[in-house]
């Protein structure tokens, strides 16, 4: 007899998009902005393009060792019908959490706009590092 792999989600290829699946908020005129994480010595980066958005719209909060960035991509036309053949530029809201990967100082975080690109800083933070308290015996 030959063994079945299970699939709880036949329709589902891969975690990658599991995890595209379950975002939140993820109908109407909503997105979810890729990202990159990663951390060097000193810090834990994350980067999201947003090329076309206002900084000024976009909100960051770090809760419990999860960052959080969601904002508003809005685009004026002065052309309200046209005809498409293909739309692919995305407008609306869009919400982003992810969990990072090593204890934080959230209070000491820096993000930055250039290029389209947000980038955000937030410093690890300090290793609590075991006391060792010596005995004192009184004679």
């Amino acid at each position: 007899m030959a063994l079945i792999k299970w699939t709880p989600f036949p329709f589902v290829d891969s975690f990658e998009e599991m995890d595209k699946l379950m975002e939140w908020p993820n109908t109407g005129n909503s997105f979810t902005p890729a990202i990159d994480v990663y951390e060097d010595k000193d810090d834990v980066v994350v980067e999201a393009p947003l090329a076309g958005i206002d900084p000024e719209k976009v909100s960051i909060a770090i809760d419990n060792g999860v960052l959080t960035i969601k904002g508003e991509s809005e685009k004026k036309s002065e052309v309200e019908e046209k005809n498409y053949y293909r739309k692919e530029v995305r407008t609306g809201s869009f919400y982003r959490a992810v969990s990072l990967p090593a204890k934080v100082d959230g209070d000491k975080a820096e993000a930055t706009y250039e290029k389209g690109i947000l980038k955000i800083r937030v410093p690890k933070a300090a290793e609590v590092t075991p006391k060792t308290i010596k005995v004192n015996v009184s004679k």
